[in-house]
């Protein structure tokens, strides 16, 4: 299947919100806030704080499109500081990598579109967008799957084999399965 991949912000909202809702907030309400500072604050309305983010450009996302035009999947990206609630942070700040220019840290596909290439999609339209942002050092930490199975809901990072494919290389382990992944990106 062919896909359009189209930046996440405030005219490609409404697209991004009906995958969310049809798929229970993403993780029981997360709303792809989970790496933001305000995730886990009491009081705050995941939904709200994360539109606010996209309509101020202070959230960064490729987002797929099916031939319908209806939103299947996502990869978030941004800037340390936009993605600064990293997962695995106590492994990650005893030997901390180089500071990255950007961090990938959310891959999501519809539960009824995963096995289509919706997040080789999706990691694909992130890095071109990253690359005509400037290009740079650019972080992940995502999971090892292979020679085991590994439940999807902890893959929302996608996995090392995909970002291997993709030119990045292992760092460090941070989890049992978990990775600092890198890669240098060149400005277009």
């Amino acid at each position: 299947m062919a896909y359009q991949i189209v930046a996440l912000e405030g005219s490609t909202w409404d697209r991004f919100a009906e995958l969310v809702e049809r798929n229970n907030g993403i993780y029981g309400g997360c709303w792809c806030i989970g790496y933001h500072p305000e995730c886990g604050q009491r009081g705050v309305d995941y939904r709200s704080i994360k539109e606010d983010r996209v309509r101020t450009g202070r959230a960064h996302a490729a987002l797929v499109l099916d031939s319908d035009g209806r939103a299947q999947g996502w990869c978030q990206y941004g800037s340390p500081d936009e993605l600064s609630n990293l997962k695995h942070r106590r492994m990650y700040d005893k030997d901390p990598p180089p500071v990255p220019d950007w961090r990938i840290t959310c891959v999501f596909v519809d539960k009824r579109h995963r096995g289509q290439g919706v997040a080789r999609a999706a990691l694909e339209g992130a890095l071109d967008m990253i690359a005509a942002a400037g290009g740079g050092l650019v972080e992940a930490i995502s999971e090892v799957t292979s020679g085991r199975a590994a439940q999807g809901r902890f893959l929302f990072s996608a996995t090392v084999e995909l970002f291997e494919q993709y030119g990045f290389q292992r760092g460090r382990q941070v989890g049992m399965h978990a990775w600092i992944m890198s890669r240098s990106i060149e400005s277009v």
